[in-house]
């Protein structure tokens, strides 16, 4: 792993749950040597990636992200293009719902919306990553990605992330088939013990997958009826946020999706 890398590393460790962390937070996290990590968060300090807190001496995101997050939104808008969509979506299902695009081996929240229908609400942090084999956003992207990136994926570690959260190949392998013939995945308590949830792909111009969107429900409220009455909006929503962000749903898959007048109500 690259000094550049490294440092970029820590950066990816910021989140609404964690927006400050001291130098020993970040040493403990990294599993590097204090001398390492502290001239990595200098250097980013310096170039107005961090800024640290002159009283408690822990580093936050600094205003060089605030700059670079405005440029990528004004020439290459996904937030403003998706949260019309996803704020659609989550009126429709009444519940909370989310979208967010692949960065890496991993996907990148951008934008969730909850109508706040129900006294037990999921928890949704946009600072955290979502792993594609423990999610139904990743499920969704994994399903219908080049073959050889769900090969590389599958083949790398797969954390345990709860006592539901699939990590053997063949059976992920498996469930994959499911999606690509449903074109909506499922997932309930891989990645949160009190969540279930259903993903559906989101496609870029030249018809890759570049991200998902996804309902998440309170595990307690999931019942199979209910998660099945989602899948119109959820269908509907992989063609709007497509045609958001300028994509085409590649031909041979777009019956899966179609819009009926019951998905494009």
């Amino acid at each position: 792993m690259g000094t550049i890398t490294k440092a970029l590393e820590i950066l990816g460790l910021f989140s609404r749950s964690r927006p400050a962390m001291g130098l020993g937070e970040v040493v403990k996290l990294t599993g590097r040597d204090k001398a390492t990590v502290h001239r990595h968060l200098v250097e980013l300090a310096q170039n107005g990636f961090l800024e640290q807190d002159r009283a408690t001496r822990a580093y936050r995101l600094g205003p060089a992200i605030l700059r670079l997050g405005g440029v990528r939104e004004a020439t290459y808008p996904l937030r403003s293009a998706l949260r019309p969509v996803v704020k659609e979506t989550a009126a429709r299902v009444g519940e909370l719902v989310h979208a967010s695009v692949l960065q890496g081996d991993m996907l990148s929240p951008i934008v969730h919306a909850d109508p706040l229908g129900h006294g037990t609400q999921v928890h949704f942090d946009e600072g955290e990553m979502l792993p594609l084999h423990a999610t139904s956003s990743g499920l969704a992207v994994l399903a219908f990605s080049e073959p050889s990136f769900s090969d590389r994926v599958l083949s790398g570690d797969l954390e345990r992330i709860t006592a539901q959260t699939l990590t053997d190949p063949a059976r992920l392998r498996a469930l994959l088939e499911d999606v690509r013939r449903a074109g909506i995945a499922q997932m309930d308590r891989g990645f949160d013990d009190e969540v279930s949830s259903l993903g559906a792909p989101v496609f870029g111009a030249g018809g890759e997958v570049v991200g998902a969107v996804s309902v998440a429900v309170p595990t307690v409220r999931a019942a199979p009826g209910k998660l099945d009455a989602m899948r119109p909006a959820l269908c509907a929503a992989v063609v709007q946020a497509t045609r958001a962000l300028g994509g085409q749903i590649p031909p041979e898959h777009s019956n899966k999706w179609a819009e009926t007048p019951e998905t494009a109500s």
